[in-house]
């Protein structure tokens, strides 16, 4: 059976400016899925290819069996069966809430627009608010009813561009949760464009890290936090420091930060160089033992302090330390590792 979407060698420019090159990906049906990179990377002119607002001019895009965009046939934006959430809402301030849900509603009566109207409203959990009007609502509120604009007529595929960007953190982090359980509920596949990573990992089952016009990495959330296949996406996912190390004989890895020995395989032989990605949690500093180091300065987090530490080296890095304790700028401490699974990246054939 065919996956629902699927990318294949995606090519697009504007003008002479190659922005995606050989992109490719797929998901299933009802999996969500987040494009997530750095401003400029490519992540919305991804999701324009899929609505079909620009042509490639090299690949395809499939939706089931049916190619809707490639360089020599492009199915209309409005023949797809996608439904769209951007990030500004895009609501008409001269409509009410229940005509705006209603406004995409073609080929239906004047009753089952009405039903489905208050179907989707109820799904978003604002079922009184058909009546009133976009500006008398919270950002929360009109994003929920742009969320059910875009699920009345059904869509195949949802698209999302940045959106819950204008919303604050609390209230983006709540409606990550919301709209995951809403299009969970629907059996709705969609793919979301963001640059935050927090809110890719609580809404997708799938990501994508997009660099330089490809996908370097596409799996689950988990996946790329554990098993970066790059150094790059090891850095997107999860704030870290890159450390040289060789591996000796006994499996253990050399490095400035001392002999680290780890529970689980590291995946190439003995006598290979490598990099060893270390995040601030899998650092901790005691007051003896270990690798000598400064305290620089000290960022309360409540239940964690990050802590910037100067080892003799003179390199920096960070130390997420749990409890109570805090320690005191210009104190002398050790650094140690406390990381059981190791990310190691090596030119060595990797087992």
């Amino acid at each position: 059976m065919a996956a629902l979407l699927s990318i294949e060698g995606l090519k697009c420019a504007y003008q002479s400016q190659t922005v995606l090159d050989g992109v490719a990906l797929s998901m299933e049906q009802g999996e969500i899925a987040c494009l997530l990179g750095p401003s400029g990377c490519g992540k919305t002119t991804v999701l324009r290819a899929i609505a079909g607002f620009i042509s490639p001019q090299a690949g395809q895009v499939r939706l089931g069996e049916q190619v809707i965009s490639s360089p020599d046939q492009v199915v209309p934006p409005e023949k797809r069966g996608m439904g769209m959430v951007f990030q500004d809402y895009a609501l008409f301030p001269h409509l009410s809430i229940a005509d705006n849900i209603a406004f995409g509603l073609t080929g239906l009566g004047r009753a089952e627009k009405r039903k489905r109207v208050q179907d989707v409203l109820e799904l978003v959990e604002l079922p009184d608010l058909s009546g009133r009007y976009p500006h008398e609502l919270s950002g929360g509120q009109q994003q929920r009813i742009a969320l059910a604009r875009a699920l009345a007529p059904d869509p195949r595929l949802l698209l999302m561009d940045e959106p819950f960007s204008n919303l604050d953190t609390d209230l983006r982090r709540q409606l990550s949760q919301e709209v995951r359980h809403i299009l969970k509920r629907r059996g709705i596949a969609a793919i979301m464009v963001t640059h935050d990573q927090q809110e890719a990992f609580t809404i997708s089952d799938k990501i994508g890290i997009l660099s330089a016009g490809k996908v370097q990495q596409w799996g689950a959330p988990e996946t790329l936090y554990y098993q970066p296949a790059t150094p790059e996406v090891a850095a997107f996912v999860g704030k870290g420091e890159l450390f040289k190390g060789r591996v000796n004989a006994e499996m253990a890895v050399e490095t400035e930060l001392g002999l680290l020995e780890f529970a689980e395989p590291l995946g190439v032989d003995g006598g290979c160089d490598v990099q060893l990605f270390l995040r601030p949690g899998d650092l901790y500093l005691s007051h003896d033992g270990g690798v000598p180091g400064e305290i620089l300065s000290s960022e309360f987090q409540g239940s964690q302090v990050l802590y910037r530490v100067r080892l003799g080296s003179g390199r920096e890095v960070e130390v997420l330390e749990q409890g109570l304790h805090r320690y005191a700028e210009g104190e002398r401490m050790s650094v140690h590792v406390t990381a059981h699974r190791p990310i190691i990246f090596s030119s060595c054939p990797m087992r």
